[in-house]
């Protein structure tokens, strides 16, 4: 018997990729939602030589987390993964760099960062004891650094063709 599973959709935003990790990203993607994924892959402007990719997935909750698993680590790669909400679990959104790592949120009915209440009084504490100043604490907590980097491939992308890929639930 199998378990009653949520439907969710997201989508895969691969910012930069060198041409020699396209495929393995295609591999890593296939793994995850299943099928041969036809990702249609266009140069990434904001860093010539790479290439960037959007793949709008439709499957389980908790498939966004598994792509930014199955993604993360991988030198020279930039992506973000987002998830959006259902009736039973928070959006979610995975961003990656290498200079930053992963930067995990999860995000509410419009997209906006949802900060946990426990997050939040860790990082009061730590400024408190001096740790960190309050600004570095939200700034943390919000991902500014991740956007930061990210800004200009985001720009870079507008425009760039959306593949819709369906796992069978």
């Amino acid at each position: 018997m199998s378990s009653p599973t949520t439907p969710t959709r997201g989508v895969l935003f691969v910012h930069s990729a060198p041409s020699a990790l396209c495929a393995h990203v295609e591999w890593a993607t296939a793994g995850v939602l299943g099928g041969n994924p036809d990702i249609a892959w266009v140069p990434q402007l904001a860093d010539p030589g790479t290439y960037r990719a959007e793949l709008s997935w439709q499957a389980e909750v908790g498939t966004g987390a598994a792509l930014a698993s199955a993604l993360r680590g991988w030198e020279k790669l930039r992506f973000e993964v987002t998830e959006e909400p259902t009736a039973r679990s928070e959006g979610a959104r995975y961003s990656y760099t290498p200079k930053l790592g992963i930067f995990h949120a999860l995000t509410g009915l419009h997209g906006d960062v949802m900060i946990p209440e426990d997050r939040i009084k860790a990082f009061r504490v730590k400024a408190a004891l001096g740790e960190i100043t309050m600004e570095e604490a939200l700034d943390g907590l919000l991902g500014v650094a991740w956007d930061a980097e990210l800004e200009p491939f985001r720009h870079a992308g507008d425009g760039a063709p959306v593949r819709w890929l369906h796992q069978v639930i």
